[in-house]
């Protein structure tokens, strides 16, 4: 760790390093109780009493079961947002450690866990650091982060980030050993759009296809055209994903049924690019159906956008965290078409999304696992990286 004058790492690192046990046990607890989507209740109960008891006093039933708490410093200055997610999957846990989850059916086989100690560390460190500071941390532990409707945007529209100026989020990678930021420039993550599309004809016998309208020719026929979306409609520098995941049509071999569905995502990591997508996609449904003299109902419905990193903040932060650790963090261009809701607050303010490596020696883990078993040192590292980064945004 750096030991420049006026650094403040020494008292960064001690300050978690003598609460680490307890957050250790507490991400335990959560662990073995995972809750999903909005009924985060019993956590969000853990965390309204942990920030009471370092003197906060926290607002709860922020976008139904999130929670706000504010960290003010002794000089104005801006807003901060330091987010954490709480809620787990719909994965039966397969790891057999002692506090494995108690509710079958369910796990934090994302590391929320992690997620939501390593936030409540970061404030009881930042209470203590409260008199150096000119501006108000804001934290935020937020529900429904896995789910199709996002607990970001239920608390953005709670008001999660009004007054805020600045937003930072972070998530365990178990790809990346413990120990190890990664920042990434440009687009964290994608956006995440989901459609259904049904094309409507008209029955008959498969012996008399002249007499019919065969909603499975046409839809054959436009999954393939929306391959061509992306090979040739798209600049290949603001690549996308579209992904069918489902067809169904018919219910025997020799009827042509009167209609036929299918459904899946499109992912995109530019704004520009998610709106071709999406017009290009409407486009080539509704003309190709009529050409095969169909008619197409196209659901198309946005969901998360992309994470834009702040190239402003991605700087300070490297800077800051490179002097904390007293080694330079990881920065690379992002190339996920992963979706995270954080994107939200990104929408709205300057904001970056900073990875905190949890792979354990000699395991190859990966989230939505059944056996993902993170390296729990992330926990203090990122509470770490949270408070400096606090410090750093708010000196």
């Amino acid at each position: 760790m750096s030991q420049q004058a006026n650094d403040p790492g020494i008292e960064i690192d001690r300050l978690v390093r003598g609460i680490e046990p307890a957050l250790i046990a507490l991400r335990r607890d959560i662990h073995a109780h995972p809750e999903i989507g909005f009924d985060t209740v019993r956590t969000a109960g853990i965390v309204t009493g942990e920030l009471r008891r370092i003197g906060l006093t926290p607002k709860t039933g922020v976008g139904r079961t999130g929670v706000v708490a504010e960290i003010r410093g002794s000089r104005p200055g801006p807003c901060l947002i330091l987010r954490a997610d709480m809620d787990a999957l719909p994965i039966h846990e397969e790891t057999g450690l002692p506090f494995a989850s108690t509710v079958p059916g369910r796990m934090h086989a994302c590391g929320h866990d992690l997620h939501t100690s390593a936030l409540l560390g970061a404030a009881e460190a930042l209470v203590a650091l409260a008199p150096q500071l000119a501006g108000t941390v804001r934290l935020v532990f937020q529900p429904a982060e896995e789910t199709q409707e996002s607990g970001a945007a239920a608390m953005v529209a709670d008001g999660a980030a009004e007054g805020a100026d600045m937003a930072i989020a972070f998530h365990n990678r178990p790809e990346t050993p413990a120990g190890e930021i990664v920042l990434n420039t440009g687009a964290s993550t994608a956006s995440s759009d989901e459609f259904r599309v049904v094309l409507h004809g008209k029955s008959g016998h498969a012996a008399r296809p002249h007499a019919a309208i065969d909603p499975i020719v046409g839809a054959a026929h436009i999954i393939t055209q929306l391959q061509t979306v992306i090979s040739r409609e798209m600049d290949p520098a603001l690549s996308a994903v579209l992904t069918i995941g489902h067809i169904a049509g018919g219910a025997t071999q020799n009827i042509i049924p009167d209609s036929c569905m299918f459904e899946g995502t499109v992912r995109c990591r530019s704004p520009k690019s998610r709106d071709l997508a999406e017009a290009s996609f409407r486009r080539i449904c509704e003309n190709g159906a009529a050409a095969l003299n169909l008619r197409a109902e196209v659901e198309y419905v946005r969901g998360a956008p992309a994470l834009l990193n702040d190239a402003h903040m991605i700087e300070r932060t490297a800077e800051a965290l490179s002097a904390q650790f007293d080694k330079p963090v990881t920065v690379r261009p992002g190339t996920s078409f992963g979706a995270e809701d954080f994107s939200y607050f990104s929408e709205l303010l300057p904001s970056v999304q900073i990875f905190v490596g949890s792979g354990q020696p000699g395991r190859d883990d990966r989230v939505h696992n059944s056996d993902y078993q993170p390296d729990e040192a992330c926990i203090a590292q990122s509470a770490i990286a949270l408070t400096r980064m606090a410090v750093e945004f708010l000196s």
